[in-house]
């Protein structure tokens, strides 16, 4: 039987790892880890303890993978993954998301489960001839995802071009955010409406994590061709309303609303709901146009507000308990794009 590292204080007693999941090369440490955190990670090490689980583990270390997916590159029933699934996410190794009809699984972001997924990836062989196998079949599976993003882009590229044609280059957009995030440790980045993804693509070298929030299947499917193609794995996204944002209380560095407002009913609410989102000392990161008369905008483009003042954005930030910063302004012809941030109040920050 394998046996874990001993320490040789006194009072600390060794642990054996149970026989269905001995790993001849694997040995853990435990004797200055806490009970629960151990009981975790033994419930991980057995959720993980059979080939096709370990299959299942490098399949989503790629990105978000579906059942039926999941059923079509190991080549068997959807009931027996399926059971394997719901092993893997109730020991920690994997995270499921609901996205309408469907459900994507990937491989758990944090946690003890989280991290040791990741120590077994790194074991796992990259000449074994099985996961060579699984890896093709993913690879025709992504390909064909990008090509209906692709398709979906297209039919849509005409009107998302007259719209960028009558503003600033989107590269100087794009310049403005990293500018904005210069000199800060972004752990954890929400990007509200994320469309494309775009913004986590451009954000992702300044951050730990991101991940893409849209309400929009079609456009979720977008953002995640570009994810995978640029190999951003880091970076996720997941459907949900940005007005009721599927995350916990205080669980981001930065927020980023791009070009969003203008099509949201009520954009205080959105403001809102991206304060309770940041940590104290995050930062919002509001991108949109300033006030302007293009009517085509709101007939052809479903533009509900044709432009924000820096007044109306700044009484949102400050009943949202955020303290603003001075705006970025990015003139174009014939719209100016605005950069309006924020930054989240600490307990000790007065008005």
């Amino acid at each position: 039987m394998a046996k874990c590292c001993m320490n040789d204080t006194p009072g600390h007693r060794q642990r054996r790892i149970p026989p269905s999941i001995t790993h001849k090369d694997m040995f853990i440490c435990f004797s200055n880890l806490a009970e629960g955190v151990v009981d975790d990670i033994l419930a991980a090490l057995r959720a993980a303890a059979e080939p096709t689980r370990l299959r299942l583990l490098r399949l989503l270390g790629h990105g978000d993978l579906t059942v039926s997916e999941l059923t079509h590159i190991l080549g068997q029933s959807q009931p027996r993954v399926s059971r394997h699934l719901k092993l893997m996410c109730e020991s920690g190794l994997l995270d499921r998301f609901p996205e309408g009809a469907w459900v994507f699984y990937r491989v758990a972001a944090k946690g003890a489960g989280a991290d040791l997924a990741q120590r077994l990836l790194s074991m796992l062989p990259a000449d074994d001839a099985m996961l060579g196998l699984d890896q093709s079949r993913l690879d025709a599976i992504r390909a064909a995802r990008a090509t209906r993003a692709q398709d979906y882009f297209t039919e849509n590229a005409g009107r998302w071009d007259q719209l960028r044609s009558l503003h600033v280059d989107d590269s100087e957009v794009e310049r403005a955010l990293v500018a904005a995030l210069r000199g800060r440790r972004v752990g954890d980045l929400v990007d509200l409406g994320t469309g494309t993804g775009r913004v986590l693509e451009v954000l992702a070298p300044h951050v730990e994590r991101g991940i893409g929030i849209d309400l929009s299947r079609e456009m979720l499917a977008v953002a995640r061709a570009n994810l995978e193609r640029a190999d951003l794995r880091h970076c996720m996204v997941r459907q949900g309303d940005i007005t009721q944002v599927p995350l916990t209380a205080a669980s981001a560095d930065v927020v980023t609303i791009h070009q969003v407002l203008h099509y949201a009913a009520d954009p205080a609410a959105v403001v809102a709901e991206a304060a309770r989102i940041l940590r104290p000392g995050g930062v919002l990161l509001v991108v949109d146009f300033a006030p302007h008369d293009q009517e085509i905008l709101r007939d052809q483009h479903a533009h509900r507000r044709l432009g924000f003042s820096d007044a109306e954005v700044g009484q949102w930030f400050s009943i949202a308990g955020l303290q603003t910063r001075p705006p970025v302004r990015l003139p174009g012809k014939p719209l100016t794009v605005v950069l309006w941030s924020a930054e989240k109040k600490t307990t000790g920050d007065h008005p």
